[in-house]
Formats: structure tokens, sequence, C-alpha cells
């Protein structure tokens, strides 16, 4: 029998966000959207059974402190109890590593492969974590960059332009790569964090 899934649909000052839950944990958030049904497309691809319900006592806080760190407070998800799903081993240690970076700390794909013991070619490894997270912010992935300076990729909306808005928001300046002064389709498709 599979595990049962609720999930709420919440506003913040960068768009419509939906958070998951299973008896364990946080098992899905997804980063604010421009249109609730965004959010909830995006939540329920993942989990088409999930129900959406009003957040027990031991979401609340979780919800109110997504919409808090988007109006720019410092927030620490570090205590929020998880549920990460089926993962690898390496998948499961990266995301660990991961939730241990604090507001405004950033590290690369390649430092985090180093801390877990792989070699550089792992960076790619830790790159596919990130882009697979399941709950963003709350297992900080867009404080993952790449070498060199370069911000890396975003599989949320609004893709690196929203990361680098999320850095900016802890004080971490990283502007995204343009390309050539305009935005890709898949920029525009994605567009999201007008905060």
């Amino acid at each position: 029998m599979a595990m049962r899934i609720d999930y709420h649909m919440f506003d913040t000052v960068a768009g419509v966000a939906a958070v998951g839950w299973s008896a364990r944990g946080i098992c899905c958030l997804r980063l604010p959207a421009p249109a609730a049904r965004e959010a909830e497309r995006s939540l329920v691809r993942r989990f088409p059974a999930a129900r959406p319900v009003v957040p027990p006592p031991h979401v609340r806080p979780v919800v109110e402190a997504v919409a808090r760190y988007f109006a720019g407070e410092r927030i620490d998800f570090g205590a929020v109890p998880v549920d990460m799903g089926e993962q690898t081993p390496f998948f499961e240690r990266a995301y660990a590593f991961v939730r241990t970076l604090g507001w405004g700390e950033t590290t690369t794909y390649g430092a985090v492969a180093k801390a877990l013991g792989a070699g550089p070619e792992y960076a790619r490894d830790v790159g596919r974590a990130m882009a697979q997270n399941p709950i963003p912010l709350i297992v900080p992935c867009h404080r993952v960059t790449g070498a060199g300076g370069r911000i890396g990729g975003f599989s949320a909306p609004g893709g690196s332009a929203s990361k680098a808005r999320m850095l900016a928001l802890e004080g971490v300046p990283i502007e995204p790569p343009t390309r050539k002064g305009a935005a890709t389709a898949r920029d525009q498709a994605q567009a999201g964090f007008d905060f």
C-alpha cells in the first residue's frame, strides 16, 4: 500500500507555493510559481494520489517559514523532518550534507563530492542529485553552485535566475549567466520568483 501524501498550496510574496508531506515528513516543496495551477500541477505530477488538505499543526510552521523566507527573513530549515523517498545512497548523503549549509553559505558541486569522500568526477552526480531534489529550499540545493563562480543549474521555475534571486535574498551576490542579453524560451516558460 502506498504511503498517503497530503498537500497544501499557499501564497508567498514570490508567488504560489505548494508543500506535500507524508507521515515521515515533508516530501515535496514546489517553489513559488506565478499561478496556483502551476504549483499544484507540479506537485500532483510527482504524487498523483496526493490530496489537498488544510495543513496539520506540525506542517503549519513549515508553510509559515517558507512564506517568511521569501519575504526576506533569515530562516533555518535544518530541523524540519523530511521524507526524501527512495534515493541512491550517494544522493542520500549529498542531501544530508547540503542540509548542513546555513543561510548565505554556498559550496560547489565538486566540494560536495569531495566532502562525501568522492573524487571530482562525482561533481556531476551531485548536480544530478540537486536537480532531482524533491524538497528545494528545505534541502537548500540553491546553495550549491558551479566552479569558478558560475551559478550552475536550477530546475525550479525561473531556472538559474531564480537561484540567483534566492542567493541574493541570503546576501550572496551572484548574477545569473546572460545569453546575449535575451531570455531563452525555457527561461520564459519557467518565469517565477519575481520578488
